[in-house]
């Protein structure tokens, strides 16, 4: 089974505009209320992919309830805490010519709640899947992945990290499966300017030797870079397309590697077949479909080139 955790989940209102005015009177011309979250868009894009996984996370008042049945909704399975006092957020996403997103910080999360998630992951078998997603709770502090990927690695859990700084970086001590910082994250972890592919290959490189057994550097609209554990390294360009949306795009990127590495067993397709999800998030106004993505998925392979 795959675990997506989404420490913060929110409910995401999207309001679509023709145009955003500042300081005026706006009216929508549509809106939508979704479950939110990193590891939710994960656990929503393997769904659309036909693959199963299980929401973990904490989920508070009626905001909760509503991130909850609506992933009950659409099948997902879920698994969350329930916390004693608080509400789950509520984001606000603006849709006009240019994105514009408010996100609200969420609620306090007690030292026993924060417990309980640990005893409940440490339920899971060899052989499962941990993707670890987004921000934590500010009292968490920066080591509580890592606890997390020492609890999978006593049990042969593989364990996806998607995170910032060092959250991430001190969960390699513990040979997290797969890492996912995008350029610019790369280089706030290594603290320096990375100029070319070939320096970003060597960045990705340097997190291998820390620990981590693959890393896949997300380069946004201009593809991405997957180093992996015998240090080879790819670049893969992105397909081209209209951007509509950009939540969840790099969120798709990891389901879409995981479906196809679960498929096929095969990291460097498992690197292709992810930007493919990511672009098909990106060019929807949705989250990607399987044929949406499997559409780029033959050409974008023939344009892997390796990196020295």
């Amino acid at each position: 089974m795959i675990y997506t955790l989404t420490l913060n989940p929110s409910i995401d209102y999207i309001s679509k505009l023709d145009s955003l005015k500042i300081g005026l009177v706006n009216r929508s011309c549509g809106e939508e209320l979704v479950p939110g979250g990193k590891g939710i868009n994960v656990s929503r894009v393997l769904k659309n992919l036909g693959t199963d996984s299980c929401a973990l996370g904490f989920v508070g008042g009626f905001t909760g309830e509503f991130i909850e049945k609506a992933l009950q909704n659409i099948e997902i399975k879920t698994d969350f805490l329930h916390i004693e006092n608080g509400i789950s957020r509520i984001n606000l996403k603006l849709k006009a010519e240019e994105e514009t997103e408010i996100n609200s910080s969420g609620p306090q999360i007690s030292q026993k709640e924060k417990d309980a998630l640990l005893k409940r992951l440490e339920k899971a078998e060899n052989g499962d899947i941990f993707v670890l997603a987004g921000s934590v709770p500010k009292e968490f502090g920066k080591d509580f992945y890592a606890e997390i990927t020492k609890i999978a690695a006593s049990k042969n859990i593989k364990v996806v990290v998607d995170a910032e700084g060092e959250l991430l970086l001190n969960t390699l001590f513990f040979n997290p499966f797969l890492i996912k910082p995008n350029n610019f994250e790369l280089e706030e972890i290594l603290e320096r300017k990375l100029f070319s592919k070939e320096d970003i290959a060597e960045g990705a490189r340097e997190l291998l030797k820390k620990g981590a057994e693959n890393v896949l550097v997300s380069l946004g609209k201009d593809g991405g870079i997957f180093v992996s554990s015998d240090g080879k390294a790819y670049f893969c360009p992105s397909p081209k397309g209209a951007l509509k949306n950009s939540t969840g795009a790099g969120d798709s990127v990891v389901a879409g590697f995981l479906y196809e590495f679960l498929s096929s067993g095969d990291l460097k397709k498992a690197f292709v077949f992810g930007l493919c999800c990511g672009s098909a998030t990106a060019f929807s106004m949705g989250f990607a479909e399987k044929a949406g993505a499997e559409k780029f998925f033959d050409e974008l392979l023939k344009e892997v080139v390796e990196i020295n």
